[in-house]
């Protein structure tokens, strides 16, 4: 039987089921010969001079607590050269928060008593707005900066837990993603239980799969049951899940689904902040348009129903920005001009070398220099940077750090 009369002879759920699988095992197949079965994913070292640039001191100040024996010890290289680990990163930065106490703040930001915990979420529900890239360089970033970072993806193609090394088939047992935290039956659990480490020190994750489309498919049906509970109203769980890890982390960020389903609603009333991606051309400004429509109204029946959203910022980030395209400079320009200081600054630019590092699951704080053209990496790790500090910034203002 020939492939065609193959396909044609199978019911259309079996195509799909079988095609379906057949992806999925050359994907593991392929994951595998990168990170073997029984390898995890680690992170590199830090030269001492991206570790200098990353806490905000200078290379020979690093070199002179390595001589005289002060904080973490580094691993000393070919030529005298120093290398930490991110852990010693941190180390680093305790060690110089308490050796420094006038500049504490600087190298350790960690929330305060009294400073809320921001929850960001990262929404548009057309794909390839880049969400989950921005998801993920925003959680790393921040993690850099020394603060506690919790990831949430809230994404059934869970690719931000691929980016973290959690293949969703695979490595997601069931009841382990948030629905787990956010169901409606017995077989709820406490938040603290599915949360997760990474190789990535400072970044927690709650992981995704498909198991997420379960919560969009019962909360219809509780709803028309439990009309008479507002206080476990759907939209409210998301929120509830997060309090209850609240004093373990300084940042939330959440990848939400590329559409505004129960999730998003739920991420949207948990939300402290929100950032909307979106590509500099005009079909998906339009898009974006008809987003900010559909959340508008998606809004009001939370409101309605008893929910707030007081938002501390919303910010529109361009990415995949090409600077010297000039039809997208236009672009990027009406937005300025509509949005005015609701765009953020910072632009993510399009990026080869971001793109490279994706198709081996990595980011660019992962990649050892010299890995990808220098120039290229030094102006991603710059646009990536730049969008990271902007956001830094509205955190700490909000934490009444900056007026």
């Amino acid at each position: 039987m020939s492939a065609v009369e193959s396909f044609v002879a199978m019911n259309t759920a079996s195509k799909i089921t079988e095609r379906a699988e057949a992806l999925s095992a050359r994907l593991r197949a392929v994951g595998e010969r990168a990170f073997p079965p029984a390898a995890q994913k680690t992170l590199r070292s830090f030269t001492s001079g991206e570790v200098a640039q990353i806490v905000n001191v200078s290379d020979g100040y690093l070199r002179q607590l390595s001589l005289d024996g002060l904080g973490p010890s580094p691993e000393i290289g070919r030529a005298g050269r120093r290398a930490y680990t991110l852990e010693q990163v941190v180390e680093l930065r305790a060690w110089l928060a308490e050796a420094r106490p006038k500049e504490a703040l600087k190298f350790w930001p960690r929330r305060r008593a009294g400073e809320k915990l921001q929850i960001i979420t990262v929404a548009n529900f057309k794909g390839g707005s880049a969400k989950t890239t921005t998801s993920l360089y925003l959680a790393q970033g921040l993690a850099l900066q020394g603060l506690r970072v919790l990831a949430i993806d809230l994404d059934p193609q869970a690719s931000l837990s691929s980016m973290f090394g959690y293949q969703p088939e695979f490595d997601v047992a069931e009841n382990s993603t948030l629905y787990a935290a956010i169901r409606y039956d017995d077989q709820r659990v406490k938040m603290r239980d599915i949360i997760r480490p990474t190789y990535f020190t400072g970044v927690s994750i709650v992981p995704g799969n498909l198991e997420l489309m379960e919560f969009e498919h019962q909360t219809p049906r509780y709803m028309l049951q439990n009309r008479s509970n507002p206080h476990d109203i759907f939209f409210r769980r998301v929120a509830s899940a997060i309090a209850e890890v609240e004093d373990d982390f300084d940042v939330v960020v959440i990848d939400c689904p590329p559409q505004l389903g129960f999730l998003t609603m739920g991420a949207l009333n948990a939300a402290t902040g929100m950032i909307v991606t979106v590509h500099p051309q005009m079909v998906d400004v339009a898009s974006m348009s008809q987003f900010l429509l559909m959340t508008s109204d998606l809004v009001a029946v939370i409101e309605e129903a008893g929910g707030s959203l007081d938002y501390d910022f919303m910010r529109f980030l361009i990415t995949r920005h090409d600077p010297r395209d000039v039809p997208e400079q236009e672009i990027v320009s009406l937005l300025r001009d509509v949005f005015g200081q609701d765009v953020m600054v910072a632009t993510a630019w399009k990026s080869t070398a971001i793109a490279n590092a994706g198709l081996t699951k990595q980011s660019l704080f992962e990649l050892t220099p010299g890995t990808v053209g220098r120039n290229v990496y030094e102006r991603a790790i710059e646009s990536i940077n730049a969008v990271n500090a902007e956001v830094v910034d509205m955190i700490e203002t909000v934490w009444g750090r900056k007026k």
